[in-house]
């Protein structure tokens, strides 16, 4: 059963250091049992969203509630009820599996510390492993030891920054199984990530740029959203010249109607905002044998465009 309350009500979130606003009015509004994900360029602030809704750093501006806590006066009491993975695996390389379990498990003053950790091991898969050192792991075993510390004080919501960075397509799916599983079940989720697959399975985006928060909803409203007009565009004859499909990009991106041009493989994403535009567009490489499809603008797509807005020259990315 689900709270109708937001685990989650912030407005007007800020952050400064120094001189450069890193996070500029930042509202969010998340209910619980949802995956919520947050997308962006490097340095847009994400992960200092992240930290000012957990307690590690404190909003310069604004106001609102964490877990049902005042996020400026009451942040103790949300670390407590948090779970926080952060981009770089941050637990003990020299202890085992089980043993930085157990030292998670002592910080957070776990009840049942043993069966606590022994529940926890089962729940991720690492029973067989308990024993192993934390240094030996590979990237998709880091990553669900590090996942396991994070569940096992049982918090209400679960942090997540970049967290499958590195980690191979099998571990990436597997860790998103489990965080549909665990939302399923009540926990509430956060996630920063650069991988538009991952973007797709969250319930809600957001999409924050030098602080800004620019766009936020599903994924198919954000789609709907930015209302573009997309077409594939491939050579009939790839083999006959494998340098004509750059060299129409280069052409393409000249374009000041269009709103993007990226490569997919062998395929070209053009977007403009109109049909009428696209159309435009394309009728000046009709004479190049190509075979124009219409599709659906995809999440990249968007963020793409979304991207090149943020940095002030609305009309056309190259990508």
């Amino acid at each position: 059963m689900t709270s109708t309350a937001p685990i989650i009500d912030v407005r007007g979130l800020t952050k400064r250091f120094g001189d450069r606003i890193v996070v500029d009015r930042f509202d969010m509004q998340v209910p619980q049992g949802r995956i919520y994900g947050f997308l962006g360029p490097n340095g847009s602030g994400k992960t200092t969203t992240l930290r000012m809704l957990c307690g590690l750093l404190r909003a310069d501006a604004g106001e609102g509630t964490c877990l049902g806590y005042d996020i400026r006066r009451e942040s103790h009491l949300i670390k407590r009820q948090v779970g926080y993975m952060t981009q770089k695996f941050g637990l003990y390389e020299d202890l085992s599996i089980a043993e930085n379990l157990d030292f998670i498990a002592r910080v957070f003053e776990v009840p049942a510390r043993q069966q606590a950790v022994e529940a926890t091991l089962m729940q991720l898969g690492l029973g067989e492993r308990r024993h192993q050192l934390a240094g030996t792991l590979s990237g998709g075993w880091k990553q669900r030891l590090a996942l396991a510390s994070c569940l096992l004080h049982a918090p209400q919501l679960l942090l997540l920054d970049e967290p499958t960075a590195g980690v191979d397509p099998k571990a990436r799916r597997e860790f998103w199984d489990q965080i549909h599983d665990l939302a399923a079940a009540g926990l509430t989720v956060l996630v920063t990530t650069h991988y538009m697959d991952e973007a797709e399975r969250c319930h809600e985006l957001a999409y924050i740029s030098e602080g800004r928060l620019l766009a936020r909803g599903t994924p198919a409203e954000l789609i709907a959203g930015a209302g573009l007009a997309t077409c594939a565009v491939a050579a009939i004859d790839p083999a006959r010249d494998p340098a004509q499909l750059s060299a129409l990009a280069q052409r393409l991106r000249a374009l000041p109607m269009l709103r993007s041009v990226a490569s997919f493989g062998a395929t070209l994403h053009v977007s403009a905002s109109s049909q009428a535009a696209l159309d435009a567009a394309l009728a000046s490489v009709a004479d190049q044998h190509l075979k124009l499809t219409a599709i659906e603008p995809s999440l990249e797509d968007v963020f793409i465009v979304l991207m090149q807005d943020s940095q002030g020259n609305p009309s056309r990315t190259a990508a």
